[in-house]
């Protein structure tokens, strides 16, 4: 029993030396957040954003005949094409027509060719939407605007602006988001229950409009309290669930349609930029277009001032000698003066 107990007392003075050391983690290890987001990354694309990407690359030779091989797409494929479309710079009425798709909630054309007429059609079959992006359309104005607003009553995310056309049609449409009552009177209150009685944007929370003037801002906070104009991420709302990712404008619109194609797909080759000397203070000022027009014609009368008098010198010669050809008394008389002339020298 002693001895047992000895055998343990010289154990434990031996190991009353040794010091025990963390162990550290090794430098080469990623933290947690950047080893998710590089297996996000990592993570292989799906067939369909593989199919999605090689149709995008060959868009511009099947753009003529898109809704013949489009018609039995589903509508997330259509759109997530459409996306393809608006980055390859094809995206117009045609193309958007063909495409549209009458469940789809969000819509983005921005920086398109996009006109009034596009914008109408997908109104009148889209009436579920619920994010728009009509930023940097040069091509729609206020007729466009009211149709979206007026047949989307859902609609919460509103993007415009970006340009000055685009601007300019931002401010104009201010009015149509206001909130307005149609039928100020009615006799019985029974009679309205299927009657739109109201107007505006009233479903409408989110406006990005970047490049807002301070008097329109007034404006909005004034009569439309309800929209938060240009929204910024908050830092203690992690899920994002008070601003909606659609609404925060250094994110495109459709950016959860492409996030898993290879952005080489909307990649467009573009020329160099020629550099453009910049204009000499001393230089002599610009003719004017109309100038140049009247200087060219003076020109231009004059080199062929000559070659007008010689014709006309031609013409004449020519008429005089029809004439005498076809006149007899005139004939008679030429030949009787030639004649005249000839005794002369004789």
């Amino acid at each position: 029993m002693d001895k047992g107990k000895s055998g343990v007392a010289e154990l434990a003075a031996s190991l009353s030396d040794v010091c025990v050391t963390p162990r550290r983690k090794p430098a080469s290890l990623l933290p947690a957040a950047s080893f998710y987001s590089f297996s996000k990354k990592s993570k292989p694309r799906k067939l369909v954003s593989l199919c999605l990407g090689t149709l995008g690359q060959r868009l511009e030779d099947i753009i003529a005949d898109i809704s013949e091989f489009t018609a039995f797409f589903p509508p997330h494929i259509k759109l997530a094409i459409l996306s393809i479309a608006r980055r390859r710079r094809l995206l117009n009425d045609e193309v958007l027509t063909s495409l549209v798709e009458s469940s789809w909630e969000i819509l983005d054309i921005s920086g398109s060719d996009v006109t009034n007429v596009g914008l109408a059609t997908v109104a009148n079959m889209c009436s579920n939407l619920r994010a728009v992006d009509i930023s940097r359309c040069e091509n729609i104005t206020t007729v466009g605007v009211s149709e979206i607003v007026s047949r989307c009553p859902s609609m919460e995310i509103l993007r415009w602006g970006g340009c000055p056309r685009s601007e300019f049609t931002a401010r104009r449409c201010l009015n149509l988001l206001k909130p307005k009552l149609n039928i100020h009177e009615e006799d019985s209150w029974e009679e309205l229950e299927t009657v739109d009685i109201a107007g505006g944007a009233g479903s409408l929370r989110w406006l990005v409009w970047p490049r807002i003037d301070d008097n329109s801002k007034a404006t909005l906070a004034e009569e439309c309290p309800r929209i938060t104009v240009n929204p910024q991420p908050s830092p203690f709302d992690l899920r994002g669930s008070r601003v909606p990712i659609e609404a925060l404008a250094n994110i495109p619109l459709d950016n959860s349609l492409v996030e898993d194609i290879d952005p080489k797909t909307w990649a467009v080759s573009a020329a160099p930029r020629r550099v453009v000397d910049p204009p000499n203070p001393n230089a002599p000022p610009e003719i004017p277009i109309a100038e140049r027009f009247r200087l060219a014609y003076v020109e231009r009368e004059a080199r062929l001032a000559p070659k007008r008098a010689k014709r006309e010198r031609q013409q004449w010669r020519r008429a005089e000698r029809d004439y005498m050809m076809n006149d007899i008394n005139a004939r008679s008389i030429a030949l009787a003066a030639q004649a005249s002339r000839n005794l002369r020298k004789s």
